[in-house]
């Protein structure tokens, strides 16, 4: 009965083993939102966002899935308090006005093997711009408790002054205190309850 249920639930496609169609909610306890920034051009600040949900769609065919990701902006944490405190102000992501920020995706790509194109629409501080992840499909199985599991991992680089995170300050030696390019990673586990077996079904 095990494996009738695990076979009705993944197939093959395009040399990778894909769950069947439906619904995936991000756990929350296998899940990475981070970023990282240059600062004083030689180290980078590295943080996360601990308040993460996110909803997988998954068709048939990956390409015709879709992903929401909604990240509340004050769960941000660099390990140092005033910092996170100065990211949380109107200077940066100003979260007592734009408390969420979001990604919905509008296409998907296959590239090869694991890897796609996760294409879509990241908003910042009410600003809306198109962004291109690069995603791996990471497996799929299933949880002690019978629910599937699916992973999936993604990277980009943004220029933060395209949605309003302009604050920055001249060094004397040159160049700048922060750095315009972000690096957003995600690493997340997407799981969908154990089924019932269908009757009739062996």
């Amino acid at each position: 009965m095990a494996e009738a249920h695990i076979a009705r639930n993944v197939h093959p496609w395009n040399g990778l083993t894909v769950p069947a169609a439906g619904v995936f909610t991000l756990d929350p306890k296998h899940a990475d939102v981070t970023f990282a920034v240059r600062y004083l051009m030689l180290t980078q600040i590295r943080g996360r966002f601990d308040d993460i949900r996110a909803t997988l769609t998954l068709g048939e065919d990956p390409t015709a899935s879709q992903v929401e990701v909604v990240v509340g902006t004050a769960s941000l944490a660099t390990g140092e308090d005033d910092r996170d405190q100065r990211l949380r102000s109107p200077d940066f992501f100003d979260v007592a006005e734009h408390p969420e920020l979001t990604f919905r995706s509008t296409t998907i790509a296959h590239v090869e093997g694991n890897e796609f194109v996760l294409a879509g629409d990241l908003t910042i501080r009410g600003t809306t711009r198109p962004v291109e992840f690069r995603a791996s499909f990471d497996g799929v199985g299933f949880d002690p408790w019978g629910a599937q599991v699916v992973g999936l991992s993604a990277r980009t680089e943004i220029d933060r002054e395209r949605w309003g995170l302009t604050w920055n300050r001249a060094l004397e030696t040159g160049g700048v205190l922060i750095g315009k390019t972000v690096v957003l990673e995600i690493d997340a586990e997407f799981t969908r309850p154990a089924q019932p077996d269908t009757p009739g079904r062996s």
